[in-house]
């Protein structure tokens, strides 16, 4: 053994300080991936880290890469990862995509540093108020003042995280308390089980009444239209094959939110259809509709207000019923309505089918044929992909079953650090992150943590040099102009050279061919690669 190093026991008599007291408390409680962008008054918990193995620490470059990391693995782990932040700047640093988690309703904690209690009172320059930012998002937040009251503090940040439903909490941790002895007359080892707190309890769902069981029946059996809108857990597993039996019993249209968590759909699951983020295309979809049942999701409205048109999606004169919401349990709720209105049906499931590898010229329409001909099972999409994704629900509809994770807050900059947290919790699936260009650029950053993590992500960037959103966006407020603020030509960006500068391999595809060739290399092969699907803007 080198001269200086510690053995384990020696490291396990060492007396119990704040930090391992803190990390003991996240291991106990089940966490076992903390993404961080750590700063000085967190270096006691990364020290820490290096002594409990069942922990992976996951370095990132910018505090939104580790938020979004965090909600990716969550949703598809299930359970919580944390965040390691840095005061008040590098908790705001992370706020975009912790706002995308509180909406995805995601078991996330958040431990962010602080200035050692004595220090605050000198106004020093990093010093803030991190209790009011993390309030913005956070369900539970909390600043711990003793480290003996660490454990206990933790214990609680993860029951709150666990819900139901899934929630952020934060827990604010000040330099000295991480430093000072937590438990100064035991020295447990941090990895056993003395020093961890017991590990929280999921919360149970609350149990939906009766009437609106029967009230939902009632709507769906009406013979006026009706639609089933579902989101949360009913787009998937057991929620999902129930809201399947309802449609197909009652004749509802089956709707899933706008945005969900996770979807889970492709060949041989229930047919579902999302409802449109253009306010012309929602109310298109839910047009006749009398009757609207909500499971999971709320009441539709527009993202956000236009000259000369209301915010309600709902048609008029259409009554909505509430099946199931919030901390109820949405899953038993569409289990019992599924066998009042049809026991013994089964709902309508997609066929298996792909689209053709097409040819000619290389646009978002064909390039969706592409991912629809080559998506593996038991893939995981990440889709950011804007304007350039309209045509991929369509085409990989038929696709061998994967999970669909989307933009749930809005807040740009999700998918690259969204689709390195879903590699992190899955590592044996392969992952595909589709994003606008100008999405790509919030946070590049997760390519560097793909790289180093050696995660199985292809990421697509749909290239089309603009903010074409935007521009789709203007023409529905009907606007016209503000064009040269919308354009990313000048100077082009090179998706190229920035991946291959971060470590990620990176090809650039102008061609169906060349985007086809492309995207079957990586998702054949291990490790991430970065395609740079160069597309023509909308419009």
């Amino acid at each position: 053994m080198p001269n200086g190093a510690q053995s384990p026991s020696s490291r396990a008599r060492s007396p119990i300080n704040g930090a391992r007291s803190l990390i003991n408390g996240l291991v106990g409680g089940g966490v076992r991936a903390c993404f961080a962008n750590p700063g000085t008054s967190e270096l006691h918990f990364v020290a820490a880290l290096d002594e409990a193995p069942e922990l992976r620490p996951v370095l990132c470059l910018f505090e939104g890469v580790a938020t979004g990391a965090a909600d990716g693995y969550g949703r598809m782990a299930g359970r919580p990862a944390c965040t390691l932040l840095h005061l008040g700047p590098g908790l705001a640093g992370g706020l975009p995509n912790l706002h995308n988690a509180r909406r995805a309703a995601t078991p996330l904690v958040n431990i962010v540093g602080d200035h050692a209690l004595g220090h605050k009172r000198l106004d020093a320059p990093l010093e803030s108020d991190i209790g009011a930012l993390a309030g913005t998002v956070s369900a539970w937040t909390r600043r711990t003042y003793h480290a003996t009251e660490l454990a206990d503090d933790i214990a609680q940040a993860l029951t709150a995280a666990t819900g139901p439903p899934g929630a952020i909490a934060t827990l604010i941790v000040p330099a000295d308390v991480s430093w000072s002895d937590a438990k100064p007359d035991t020295k447990p080892d941090a990895g056993s089980e003395a020093a961890a707190p017991p590990a929280p309890t999921a919360a149970r769902r609350g149990l939906v009444s009766v009437e609106a069981v029967t009230g939902a029946a009632d709507a769906l059996r009406s013979g006026e239209g009706v639609a089933l809108l579902i989101g949360g857990e009913a787009a998937r597993g057991a929620g999902l094959v129930a809201a399947g039996r309802v449609a197909a019993a009652t004749g509802a249209r089956l709707l899933c939110e706008t945005f969900p968590a996770r979807l889970e759909r492709g060949a041989g699951r229930p047919a579902v259809e999302r409802l449109a983020y253009l306010v012309s295309g929602a109310r298109e979809q839910l047009a006749g509709v009398r009757h609207l049942v909500l499971a999971g999701a709320a009441s539709p409205v527009a993202f956000f207000a236009y000259p000369g048109q209301g915010g309600v999606l709902v048609p008029e004169g259409c009554a909505v019923h509430v099946l199931a919401a919030g901390a109820e349990d949405v899953t038993a709720a569409l289990e019992g309505l599924a066998e009042v209105v049809g026991p013994g049906v089964s709902p309508v499931r997609e066929e298996a089918r792909r689209p053709a590898l097409p040819s000619g010229e290389l646009t978002a329409e064909s390039a969706a044929a592409v991912i629809g001909a080559l998506l593996p099972e038991d893939a995981i999409v990440v889709d950011e992909a804007i304007t350039s994704g309209i045509w991929l629900p369509g085409e990989t509809a038929g696709a061998p079953p994967h999970d669909w994770l989307t933009l749930t807050g809005g807040s740009m900059g999700q998918g690259l650090p969204l689709a390195v947290g879903a590699a992190v919790a899955c590592p044996d699936r392969p992952v595909l992150a589709l994003v606008g260009d100008g999405a790509a650029m919030y946070t590049p950053q997760a390519l560097w943590t793909q790289a180093r993590e050696g995660l199985d992500v292809t990421t697509v960037v749909f290239d089309n040099r603009s903010y074409a959103i935007l521009g789709l966006e203007l023409g529905a407020a009907g606007g016209a102009g503000a064009r040269r603020l919308l354009d990313l030509s000048a100077p082009a960006l090179d998706f190229v050279s920035l991946a291959r500068g971060m470590g990620v391999p990176a090809e650039r595809a102008t061609t169906v061919r060349e985007f086809a060739a492309s995207l079957k290399r990586g998702l054949a092969e291990p490790g991430p690669l970065l395609i740079d699907c160069v597309v023509p803007a909308l419009g």
